[in-house]
């Protein structure tokens, strides 16, 4: 059994067009090293991908939560779609393990960086969306992503979570500051980080500050989890 293989009876989806699958799999460092030219990474399936899991998304909440606002709702979209989240599911299937990385992101530790494993879940989202129209991408959404953050507790927004984690000790304070800012005015990314009791504990990225403090706070649950 291939390595794709391997991955396609993890997620329960077969490809016809294996090529999607492996331009899902491959970092813009593989591509380049590879002289496989700017679109022979999996950057734009994962913007493929980042629309169909949002739709998705957007409805499995919808209809999981009837009585919850659409403030409420927009958070924990955010919470779930942030990168941390979707590294933790991806992880479950071990995605990480398939990824096709340059020599020096491979050496720099990239497999195991939320971004690069988060954008390549994206993109396998819009590969099998490519590959075998919405019902399937969104069964795999539904399946691999959806569900794997209910049973991890992850549908409550991350701040909100982190919060009650420090609760259960006394004395404990959280606190968000922003790091940074890139991009131009219409399309800036925020960088935050979070403090527990004074000590930086992660950083999430975002469109906005919220969106930063979200991802930062998901960021921090996961690694309190695993400690």
């Amino acid at each position: 059994m291939s390595s794709f293989q391997s991955l396609e009876k993890k997620i329960g989806y077969h490809f016809q067009n294996s090529s999607l699958l492996s331009q899902a799999l491959t970092h813009s460092s593989y591509a380049n090293e590879k002289r496989l030219g700017k679109l022979g990474c999996n950057e734009r399936l994962e913007f493929l991908g980042d629309a169909v899991l949002e739709m998705v998304s957007s409805e499995y909440l919808y209809l999981r939560f009837p009585s919850i606002p659409e403030g409420e709702l927009t958070k924990r979209r955010a919470s779930m779609v942030c990168e941390p989240s979707l590294a933790f599911c991806a992880r479950d299937f071990e995605l990480p393990q398939y990824l096709l990385l340059g020599k020096g992101e491979e050496i720099t530790g990239g497999r195991e960086r939320d971004s690069i494993v988060s954008d390549a879940c994206e993109a396998l989202i819009g590969a099998i969306y490519l590959d075998g129209g919405f019902e399937p991408a969104a069964s795999f959404v539904r399946t691999h992503i959806m569900d794997r953050m209910e049973k991890g507790g992850l549908f409550k927004d991350s701040k909100t979570k982190l919060q009650e984690i420090i609760q259960e000790k006394e004395g404990q304070t959280v606190e968000y500051r922003l790091a940074g800012q890139s991009g131009p005015d219409h399309d800036k990314v925020f960088t935050v980080d979070v403090f527990l009791n004074g000590e930086r504990l992660g950083e999430g990225k975002g469109h906005s500050k919220k969106a930063a403090e979200q991802a930062a706070a998901a960021e921090a649950i996961r690694i309190l989890q695993n400690s």
